[in-house]
């Protein structure tokens, strides 16, 4: 079983998106090799509680081996996804997020996550 796992590392290591599809219920990353990996939305709490437009507002990053979403401070890894890897975001991570992505919509916020928002982040754990 070892052997297979070690044909198989460099296939995940490599693995790079040439395309990205999100939906109300998956993601769907189409691998320059011809693969196709598809996730449930519900495993990246940040793309389940965004909006629509908010969803398909990401980028390929790392000559493919990452999507990034500016808006909503969300990284993903292809390998990850290749792994069966969820997200690993704790429950008081999101609530934060959600708390900042309310006051971002209401103040009609919707470039990238500032980095002023660190600072508000940790006055609330403090």
């Amino acid at each position: 079983m070892s052997v297979a796992l070690e044909k198989d590392a460099p296939r995940i290591q490599d693995a790079r998106a040439a395309r990205v599809e999100v939906s109300a219920e998956a993601l769907t990353v189409h691998l320059e090799d011809g693969r196709t990996v598809t996730t449930p939305l519900e495993w990246y709490p940040r793309l389940v509680f965004a909006t629509p437009e908010e969803r398909q507002n990401f980028r390929l990053v790392g000559r493919g081996h990452g999507v990034h979403w500016p808006a909503l401070d969300e990284d993903l890894h292809v390998k990850g996804m290749l792994q069966g890897a969820p997200s690993g975001e704790s429950a008081r991570s999101l609530k934060r997020w959600k708390k900042e992505m309310r006051r971002r919509r209401e103040e009609g916020v919707s470039g990238p996550w500032a980095s002023a928002n660190a600072a508000s982040y940790q006055r609330e754990e403090a």
